[in-house]
């Protein structure tokens, strides 16, 4: 059977044979199970069970340890295939797919401690990793620009380790009442800053918006919910989608969320 014969069940248990935990999705690329990605399964009953439960007419991997498995995920849309054309050199040879979008997923080895991030490498460049999952385009009949063995993660790809956000202290002699004012005026800075945020680094900049106020939480300036809150209102007035704006300041907000 040639892969255009293939239903999308028979694609997940071809990907569960390749140790790539799988499960169903829908058209819009959300999963079609109630706990999401995380009911993805290498065992071909468990499979088998989800598809005649739920159906699903793409198919979902789930990235991280479980499948040893991470994508960069190159969107035409975000100029993500001109960062690919300028630094392809430096890239493994690995698994590439085409995407629904005209863009491209790299596979490769997933690399311990490495999570999911949103325009951190540049605009347009993404990571599945630890905590996320994929589509297996093929599934869709889309094309596998190259099926080369998966190459180990790029070491240059791998972000810094997130610092600890410095804890603020007010400068002598200040009151509360000038403590609260100026972390406010923090806070404002802030949701205009992201508020006009052009496309392509929005995520980046909601991102850094909000790990630079949390360093107001620990003197009770500001508590994690103002600030999600406004941040909140920034990241949808930019343009962001209210699913992505939560998952950002989540990561902002770290520990402190």
């Amino acid at each position: 059977m040639n892969a255009s014969q293939k239903s999308p069940l028979d694609h997940a248990l071809d990907c569960a044979a390749r140790g790539w935990a799988a499960f169903p999705c829908s058209l819009d690329k959300t999963p079609n199970t109630p706990n999401g990605h995380k009911a993805a399964s290498t065992d071909p009953e468990r499979i088998k069970a989800m598809w005649a439960q739920f159906g699903g007419l793409l198919v979902g991997i789930r990235c991280g340890e479980e499948s040893d498995l991470a994508l960069l995920d190159i969107d035409r849309q975000h100029n993500g295939l001109e960062w690919w054309e300028a630094n392809r050199h430096r890239l493994h040879v690995t698994r590439t797919h085409r995407t629904r979008s005209g863009g491209l997923h790299l596979w490769f080895k997933h690399k311990l401690g490495l999570r999911c991030s949103t325009a951190k490498i540049a605009p347009g460049i993404d990571v599945k990793a630890e905590g996320g999952y994929a589509l297996y385009w093929p599934a869709a009949g889309l094309e596998v620009l190259s099926d080369a063995p998966l190459a180990n993660w790029p070491e240059w790809l791998t972000p810094p380790p997130k610092p600890a956000p410095a804890t603020w202290t007010p400068p002598p002699g200040s009151g509360d009442d000038k403590i609260r004012n100026y972390a406010t005026s923090a806070l404002h800075n802030a949701v205009r800053r992201v508020a006009g945020t052009t496309t392509g680094s929005r995520n980046a900049t909601l991102n850094a918006e909000t790990f630079g106020l949390s360093r107001f939480i620990s003197s009770g300036a500001l508590s994690p919910r103002e600030i999600a809150e406004a941040m909140a209102h920034a990241g949808i007035a930019a343009g962001l989608d209210a699913a992505e704006v939560a998952a950002t300041i989540a990561s902002g907000l770290g520990s402190a969320a």
